[in-house]
């Protein structure tokens, strides 16, 4: 810029602000200007005031808008995602009856579920997480207390995943059916591109998903699928293909016993290079007894460790050093 033309405009005169007379009048008679450099200083505070106004309407607004509502929701208006991993027995352990006696105590869930409402549905939700509240509450004819989010469809695995992670109740094999439910059904390309996404390591993630892919009869000789443990998947699919006869032998000798073997007895037999089940402790026999007073009591005897077990009810605690004596002469 020209010298001459910066000389030319420090040389113009200062146009005061002009004030419309409702302007004037909104503002604080304290505050009324009375010069043209106090009429924008006032209007300049009036402007910055009701934008940083509008600002934190805005925010409020949108801190509304990604909440997550929680609501009391019919428990009939809800349905289970086709990636829920629980297990039906889930729905009938010690842990499940503990869970739906506290919800009945408390009139209530008061740990949230989450739900996404259901696409074409009005009404209706889908169950990201909270499966087990879920049934408690439709168990026990009470409302169930949720938070609504919007989600996709990797979104609600995602979230489900995490949150089963964080509660300890939730069994390796039942991680592993909602892995290989996600692989199988294509919501990820590959198991790599799952761990990544839930943030596990891939070996984590294969250990899992090889317990959903065991045989059904190799998940026969368990008690139940829930005892299977994370690291036993592996071993016992090698041992399947490599020799399935032999351990179809062991698990039909297996289920033959009552009351069956612990689980992790069951899980060393069948991965054993022999073929027998030598490594199996044979289960204790029970003979019932039976008193003159109705008293009742059983004896278990182990032929293996040629152990015996007497349990007995019934007894007072008066009788407990006769009983010694009679033990001790039978030892003698």
């Amino acid at each position: 810029m020209k010298k001459s033309a910066v000389k030319d405009r420090a040389m113009m005169p200062l146009v005061p602000l002009q004030l419309t007379d409702a302007q004037v009048g909104e503002m604080n008679p304290l505050e009324k200007p009375v010069t043209g450099p106090g009429s924008m200083m006032a209007f300049m505070k009036r402007e910055s005031a009701t934008f940083i106004e509008n600002q934190q309407l805005r925010s409020e607004l949108n801190d509304y808008k990604t909440a997550n509502l929680t609501r009391k929701l019919d428990p009939a208006s809800i349905v289970r995602s086709k990636w829920a991993n629980r297990h039906e027995q889930s729905f009938a352990d010690k842990e499940f009856l503990k869970l739906k006696a506290e919800i009945d105590g408390a009139g209530g869930n008061v740990q949230p579920i989450k739900v996404r409402p259901l696409a074409g549905e009005q009404g209706k939700f889908q169950i990201v997480f909270g499966h087990r509240r879920h049934q408690a509450c439709l168990e026990l004819g009470l409302p169930v207390l949720a938070m609504i989010e919007d989600l996709s469809e990797q979104e609600l695995f995602s979230q489900m995943d995490r949150e089963n992670r964080l509660r300890a109740d939730l069994r390796p094999y039942e991680q592993g059916v909602m892995y290989a439910k996600a692989l199988d059904g294509g919501l990820f390309p590959s198991m790599r591109k799952m761990a990544d996404a839930l943030g596990i390591p891939q070996s984590s993630a294969s250990q899992y998903t090889a317990l959903a892919r065991l045989p059904k009869e190799v998940l026969l000789a368990f008690e139940s699928p829930l005892d299977v443990q994370q690291k036993w998947g592996g071993p016992l699919t090698q041992t399947f293909q490599q020799n399935p006869d032999s351990l179809m032998e062991k698990v039909r000798v297996i289920v033959g016993q009552s009351p069956r073997p612990k689980a992790v007895e069951v899980f060393k037999t069948l991965i054993a290079t022999t073929g027998d089940c030598s490594t199996i402790t044979p289960p204790l026999t029970p003979i019932p007894i039976t008193g003159k007073d109705n008293q009742a009591g059983q004896i278990l005897f182990n032929p293996k460790k040629q152990a015996i077990e007497i349990n007995l009810s019934g007894v007072p605690e008066s009788r407990i050093q006769e009983l010694e004596r009679l033990i001790k002469e039978f030892l003698s």
